[in-house]
């Protein structure tokens, strides 16, 4: 890696760390006695529930929940998405549905959800497949379509078939549109992880979320608020380096 490149990461990580650090002293500061816990509360609050064990046992069932549906929703969003690109009459015939399923709020088919599968792991892990797969789908399906038609027609003139046209020169230029479906889905997978846990069976970080917060134990309840971004900040890095990944092996191509 380029020592320029590592420079300007350390920089902007440092920028980050500076940033929050100035949140946190102005939280500090300003926090009202009574309503807001201090940024020391919360970290006790932390320290306690971290020594229970309860922390640990609400992140874990969670990231079980929130992983399954994020593999799930690769499994079939991206070979959806392919299918719609490469096959345009398929793509016809079945965009218009996704496009409805993408603009419909999840929320609206919890009740049916816990109806047919209950409250349990395979509830929670489908409301999380809902929100996630919508994303990769579309921009999959984007991908496929944007492939670049000049180099099509150039590869055609050379005699490639179609299996190599699409190995390499559609995948490689759908590639980073399924990057960002990716990670457009991981957040999103994440908001409907505490979704599934507030509507069904309460577990988890969510679970927590709503114990603390209608108990307004408010400095256990920024814990969980802190936890959750942290996961949050955790899954985009991680993407963005899939992403970055995923380019590389396009450049190579």
């Amino acid at each position: 890696m380029p020592r320029r490149t590592c420079g300007n990461r350390a920089m902007i990580w440092a920028l980050r760390l500076g940033l929050m650090a100035g949140v946190v002293l102005l939280w500090e500061w300003w926090a009202p006695g009574g309503l807001l816990p201090t940024p020391g509360q919360v970290w006790h609050a932390g320290i306690g529930l971290a020594a229970e064990g309860r922390l640990w046992r609400a992140v874990g069932d969670s990231l079980s929940i929130y992983v399954a549906g994020m593999a799930s929703a690769a499994l079939v969003g991206i070979p959806l998405g392919l299918a719609m690109g490469s096959f345009r009459l398929f793509g016809r015939v079945v965009d218009v549905f996704v496009f409805a399923l993408a603009a419909t709020p999840r929320v609206a088919f919890i009740p049916l959800i816990i109806v047919l599968l209950g409250l349990g792991f395979q509830a929670k892990t489908f409301i999380v497949f809902l929100g996630a797969v919508m994303p990769v789908v579309l921009n999959t399906y984007a991908g496929v379509l944007a492939a670049d038609r000049d180099l099509i027609e150039m590869a055609r003139s050379t005699g490639a078939g179609r299996g190599r046209i699409w190995r390499h020169v559609v995948l490689p230029g759908a590639l980073p549109f399924l990057a960002t479906g990716l990670r457009l889905g991981a957040t999103i997978g994440l908001i409907n992880t505490v979704v599934a846990e507030l509507y069904t069976a309460v577990r988890g970080l969510g679970g927590l979320l709503a114990i603390y917060g209608n108990t307004f134990r408010m400095a256990e309840y920024f814990v969980i608020v802190a936890m959750l971004a942290t996961i949050g900040v955790i899954v985009t890095e991680a993407m963005r380096a899939v992403e970055a990944h995923l380019s590389r092996w396009r450049e190579e191509r």
